[in-house]
């Protein structure tokens, strides 16, 4: 474990994230919004085109409404993980690793990553396909669950993504991971650039109480819902499930402003900078939140990571806190406890 976990600690970690926050921010500086390319215009309404070249027929959209999976029952077979994301991915694949390992599962497996700052899941679909590892690895059926990191949406990576999957993998699963905002604030249309990203704000993660919070995100997870919702009942069954990290780190946030965090004084120490990178609090908190609904297990009955062994009652209040937030959500494919 403590060699498993040399990767997401220390000077590399750090070095990863400084690098991503400025691939964030250069990669969008006048950049204009990716769109399906010819040939990829959405599998929503083009032929299906695999990195071999072959092409398929597009299947019609499916409109019979549902909300729940076919399953919810604990997954103890390891998977095989693909991630898509920006700069707050670095970490978390390698923590589900040491998370899985730690939880008795065995085989779960890292397949790849696509890592591009600030980007939409877009981006990542648009990569061309004679170096798309995303598309590669899930043509090849290499695939069960495939991890996205959209901020904003719309996002037709999204869609994109789950249609093509399921060409190749009847049984994948689509986890889209919720956020917490950038910069604490919902950028209207009108508040971001060409690409998408939110303008930068200067910032002070303590001025928010628990209520304007809530209130900062009520649209952003509202936007969120409703687009995972609505493509499921495109597709006629739940395939794309909600990671509520967002959730989450609000929860935890109340928690620092109640003075119930169990060490924690200020919401700052859970950023590295105003855009709300995270620390290592937040990278674990995502962990166990994506641990949840990937194996639908409670990370509370993980032993405590070895880069919080010194944090005892923290880790064990962040396992709570992605349990509950996961249990509650109802795009996450758990149902919640019953009272």
């Amino acid at each position: 474990m403590k060699h498993g976990f040399s990767r997401f600690s220390g000077k590399a970690m750090i070095l990863s994230l400084a690098m991503c926050a400025l691939a964030w921010t250069a990669s969008y500086a006048g950049t204009p919004a990716a769109q399906p390319k010819a040939g990829h215009k959405g599998i929503v309404d083009a032929p299906a085109v695999s990195p071999d070249g072959k092409v398929r027929e597009a299947k019609p959209p499916v409109t019979t409404s549902t909300s729940r999976p076919a399953t919810t029952k604990p997954v103890n077979k390891g998977l095989r993980v693909f991630s898509c994301g920006h700069s707050f991915l670095p970490g978390i694949p390698n923590g589900l690793r040491i998370a899985a390992t730690a939880g008795g599962i065995e085989g779960h497996e890292e397949v790849g990553q696509s890592l591009m700052g600030g980007s939409k899941a877009l981006r990542h679909w648009n990569i061309p396909d004679n170096e798309n590892k995303a598309k590669k690895a899930l043509s090849e059926g290499k695939v069960d669950v495939l991890m996205l990191m959209p901020v904003y949406l719309p996002d037709p990576g999204i869609e994109n993504f789950t249609r093509y999957g399921l060409e190749f993998n009847p049984a994948i699963r689509v986890l889209v991971q919720e956020f917490w905002l950038p910069y604490d604030y919902y950028a209207t249309p009108q508040d971001r650039n060409s690409a998408g990203v939110p303008l930068p704000k200067k910032v002070d993660h303590d001025a928010f109480t628990a209520e304007s919070l809530r209130k900062a995100h009520e649209p952003y997870f509202k936007e969120m819902d409703e687009h995972i919702r609505l493509l499921n009942e495109k597709l006629g069954k739940q395939v794309v499930f909600v990671v509520p990290v967002g959730q989450a780190v609000l929860r935890l946030r109340e928690k620092v402003i109640a003075g119930k965090a169990l060490g924690l004084k200020t919401q700052r120490e859970l950023f590295k900078d105003d855009l709300g990178h995270p620390e290592l609090v937040i990278k674990w908190l995502q962990i166990y939140c994506h641990y949840a609904v990937m194996y639908r297990r409670s990370p509370t009955e993980l032993p405590v990571p070895p880069p919080l062994k010194d944090k005892e009652r923290l880790a064990r209040l962040l396992q709570e806190i992605a349990w509950e937030a996961a249990t509650q959500h109802p795009l996450s494919g758990l149902k919640a406890p019953e009272p």
